[in-house]
């Protein structure tokens, strides 16, 4: 009924945690990639709020996808109070039960996602930095 506020949430906090690192941020470390014949090429390393805002898109998109799904299925209006289980106490704890549970577990399966895509990105700047094996 409104699990997609939760990711939304989670969202809107990454998104000024990104805007704050942001502005401490040094720029990209740039570093030189070995390929076999000994040539060596520069890169840079991806910045961490570059992979913040990984997360931020993934978690808006979905965010917006779930939004779009329950206004398609009547659970989200245009008029106050905006979410129709809210107008009945009984559908509003059905509403923070789902939210606490289905949205929650999203939330988290979204940013797990995200942070084993942090890991191969890391694997793989450090493996572009030796030389390759034939």
């Amino acid at each position: 009924m409104a699990c997609f506020l939760v990711s939304a949430t989670e969202a809107v906090l990454v998104t000024v945690v990104k805007k704050a690192i942001e502005s401490k941020e040094k720029a990209p470390e740039e570093i030189q990639v070995k390929f076999e014949g000994n040539t060596l090429e520069k890169g840079t390393k991806i910045r961490f709020t570059e992979k913040l805002k990984w997360l931020g898109n993934m978690l808006w998109g979905g965010s917006a996808l779930l939004a779009f799904e329950h206004v398609w299925h009547g659970e989200v209006v245009p008029w106050f109070p905006f979410l129709t289980a809210a107008s009945d106490p009984a559908d509003a704890a059905e509403m923070l039960h789902e939210m606490s549970t289905v949205g929650v577990s999203m939330a988290v399966l979204v940013t797990g996602v995200w942070g084993i895509m942090v890991w191969v990105s890391s694997v793989m700047e450090k493996n572009a930095q030796k030389p390759m094996k034939a």
